[in-house]
């Protein structure tokens, strides 16, 4: 299989999109783990023009990632994926993410948290609740956060595994047929908006997002489904070049959905719950906008057709670390600027390019201490010991 730079800038670009969104989130009203004294409520609608199809994105760029390693690698696929993510994730539940718990229980438990970090970290690492604001509204332990992104990859990756060994060939060949057949043409247009439209109508409202594994199934109908989807569409031009051909449609395709949803939500307000059918209306738009933007996206990307680089080669290195730091380090900043008291139009510029910095900083410290490298999802390095009297290579 070719490697497709074009995709490399796209996964790079959606993980850089993080940090804007999640400092987002502490200004908006929606729950999170910290949040400003000073909301900014009108930042929702541009949270909401990503939300839909930021994560999608990441997962079938992450299915295409997956089909190009598994053609390297027949053997000790499973293994190799395990090491490079439940590593990292281990560590960033038990090191990384912490001070995001012990930050969020330091804001929202009345009267303050006066366990003191250590306190904190030994009832952490016991388990369970550590304090509940109302029933189902918990801040347990040990937790993975933003880090649930790493948890369900790995589960998908090792169901494809599964697959691929207890599934007989002709059957494997057959789904895989008939899923390039169904998606070539117009098809990459159509089925996977109505698969994401029936998923976000007919499951979300029964089971809405909680990124806990278990008891997730929207989450994993969507997230599955275009994992797939990049899986088995990496070897074939059939879908994608019909995405570059179409980018501008479906460009339009997302955003009429997206200003759709919007007006139909501002038809109502919080005192009211909106009605079903007005529901289903804006649940339709949410598919509709996930898929035509993603379409248009990899469209776009398609078409641009970017070469290999030095730059390229050390951001799709940098970004796995960057993106287990970027939350915590966005929730530390974010406590700590408080005393202050900068308004937001200063304060939220400063927390993204900071993040952006540290995370950077981060990433240069990481990638040149050999124990850290595998903590982090990097491959360790491999130093080679020149022989004595032994003549120079040459071009």
């Amino acid at each position: 299989m070719q490697r497709r730079f074009d995709l490399d800038w796209v996964r790079i670009l959606a993980f850089a999109l993080l940090v804007p969104y999640h400092v987002g989130m502490y200004y908006v009203s929606w729950d999170w783990h910290v949040k400003s004294p000073e909301l900014v409520p009108a930042l929702e609608p541009f949270m909401i023009l990503s939300a839909p199809w930021r994560l999608a994105l990441l997962f079938l760029v992450s299915g295409v990632a997956t089909a190009h390693l598994r053609a390297k690698l027949p053997v000790g696929f499973l293994r190799q994926r395990s090491w490079r993510l439940l590593l990292p994730l281990l560590f960033g539940m038990y090191v990384v993410v912490p001070p995001q718990a012990y930050l969020e229980l330091v804001e929202k438990v009345p009267g303050g948290y006066h366990a003191g970090y250590l306190g904190f970290m030994d009832d952490y690492l016991k388990g369970g609740d550590l304090y509940c604001m109302a029933p189902g509204d918990c801040v347990d332990s040990p937790t993975w956060n933003h880090l649930w992104f790493v948890a369900y990859l790995w589960v998908y990756s090792a169901v494809l595994w599964a697959t691929c060994r207890l599934l007989p060939p002709s059957w494997r060949a057959k789904g895989a047929a008939f899923v390039r057949r169904a998606c070539s043409g117009h098809g990459i247009l159509w089925w996977p908006m109505l698969a994401l439209v029936a998923a976000r109508v007919l499951v979300y409202p029964h089971a809405p997002s909680t990124h806990d594994l278990v008891d997730d199934a929207y989450n994993h109908l969507q997230y599955g489904l275009v994992f797939a989807l990049g899986y088995l569409l990496t070897s074939t031009d059939a879908a994608w070049e019909p995405l570059r051909r179409h980018r501008h449609r479906m460009l339009l395709l997302a955003a009429a959905s997206y200003l759709s949803m919007l007006a139909a939500w501002l038809q109502f307000d919080d005192a009211d719950p909106i009605p079903t059918a007005w529901m289903s209306l804006i649940w339709t738009c949410w598919g509709m906008m996930e898929w035509a933007a993603i379409a248009a996206i990899l469209g776009y990307a398609r078409n641009w057709n970017p070469q290999d680089s030095p730059l390229l080669r050390t951001l799709t290195v940098a970004v796995f670390p960057f993106y287990i730091l970027h939350q915590t380090v966005i929730v530390l900043l974010a406590h700590n600027l408080k005393p202050l008291h900068l308004p937001p139009v200063l304060e939220g510029p400063l927390l993204v390019v900071a993040t952006f910095g540290l995370c950077l900083l981060g990433y240069a410290v990481i990638r040149r201490i050999a124990w850290l490298r595998p903590l982090f999802g990097l491959k360790r390095e491999v130093r080679t010991t020149p022989v004595h009297g032994a003549r120079p290579a040459t071009g």
